[in-house]
């Protein structure tokens, strides 16, 4: 099986953490949905297996009118094999969301919703610079279940200066209240460049407290454990049957295409990305060329991401793959740092897999460049 992510770079206003490739000018939108279906159509040959997930990512993907969405689906479902299909995701931000564009989004084959909440607190919104209030979180969500849609994951972001540990259990306890049963939950982050570095380095906004971030990582790990969520990925807690299928597959290196200007793609040989510039994108597909750069990935490249991968997910790091697939300077290496990791307690063998222990999860990545190997 495989995937299609589709990125659409475009949001009503900017987010003040958020650093990845967007507009607010919706001038080339339209264009832009034409270079996109363009790319879908060129690229038709590099997956050899039927499709088992689409996922339309961003920016806000909800921002794209009936006729510009209607396309997409028209030229996937033209060029590709799509009888395997089980899920097909739609980002949206939850002013997007009236009973209009929902009356329409059922007549489609989108079968699950990823709703940008972030909060249901009006001062985490604003620091945010989100688009939507509180009462639109709420009032989102039961729109698109009374539409009939039930496989729903909402995002929410803990560890702001603006959230309290009382606010954030809130938090959790009104998405469990509103029976949402998949919740991705990240840590905010101060990145480069960003509204809110700028406002944190000018002290108009207090610094990121990683102690509370702490804390507050182990409260939602708490209360969704306690609420039968499962933690499937160090940001991801669903209830049975309802995990991501599209991620899943990421984190199980299972091929995808990248569609759209900034987006990946994978084949477990190559890793490819599409230029992050709108308007070179759209042009490079006017004349046929696809606007990408390619990196062929060595065994190291490929190690290092399974050790990323595995740590942060409850399939771990697989000692059969390892065995199998990696040179003896590798496996060598990697059994000498585990040990260590497993005398300071932070992972964990079980069956043949390497595991993180519950304590050590808030610090998966910098336990995970432990054991990268560098050339």
């Amino acid at each position: 099986m495989s995937g299609i992510y589709i990125h659409i770079p475009f949001c009503k206003q900017k987010c003040s953490y958020c650093d990845f490739h967007f507009s607010t000018n919706l001038q080339l939108k339209s264009q832009l949905v034409e270079a996109i279906n363009k790319e879908l159509v060129i690229r038709k040959d590099e997956l050899t297996q039927s499709l088992e997930t689409v996922y339309f990512g961003g920016g806000t993907p909800s921002i794209l009118s009936e006729k510009e969405l209607n396309s997409i689906f028209e030229t996937i479902y033209k060029n590709y094999s799509t009888h395997n299909i089980k899920e097909i995701t739609l980002e949206a931000n939850p002013d997007d969301l009236t009973q209009e564009k929902l009356n329409f989004l059922k007549s489609t084959p989108i079968n699950r919703f990823s709703i940008g909440v972030q909060s249901f607190f009006e001062e985490d919104l604003r620091l945010m610079n989100r688009a939507h209030n509180s009462q639109e979180a709420e009032s989102s969500i039961k729109l698109v279940q009374d539409t009939g849609f039930d496989n729903i994951t909402i995002d929410l972001i803990y560890g702001s200066s603006t959230t309290t540990n009382e606010m954030w259990m809130k938090n959790l306890q009104k998405a469990i209240a509103l029976d949402i049963p998949h919740i991705s939950s990240y840590a905010l982050t101060v990145e480069e460049k960003t509204v809110l570095d700028h406002q944190i380095k000018s002290g108009k906004t207090k610094p990121i407290n990683d102690e509370r971030q702490n804390e507050q990582f182990q409260i939602l790990i708490d209360t969704l454990s306690d609420n039968g969520f499962i933690q499937y990925e160090i940001s991801n807690f669903g209830k049975e049957n309802y995990f991501s299928q599209h991620n899943s597959n990421y984190w199980k290196g299972i091929s995808y295409l990248g569609i759209g200007p900034s987006a990946h793609s994978y084949d477990g040989k190559t890793r490819a990305w599409n230029i992050a510039n709108n308007a070179k994108y759209i042009k490079s597909l006017e004349q046929n060329i696809l606007p990408q750069e390619v990196e062929v990935l060595n065994k190291v490249d490929v190690f290092n991401e399974m050790i990323m991968i595995g740590l942060r997910t409850i399939y771990g790091i697989d000692l059969n793959r390892l065995e199998n697939e990696f040179p003896n300077y590798l496996k060598d290496y990697f059994y000498t740092e585990i040990q260590l990791l497993i005398e300071e307690k932070l992972v964990e063998k079980q069956a043949n897999k390497i595991i993180l222990k519950p304590e050590a999860k808030f610090f998966a990545d910098g336990i995970a460049s432990r054991l990268f190997y560098v050339d």
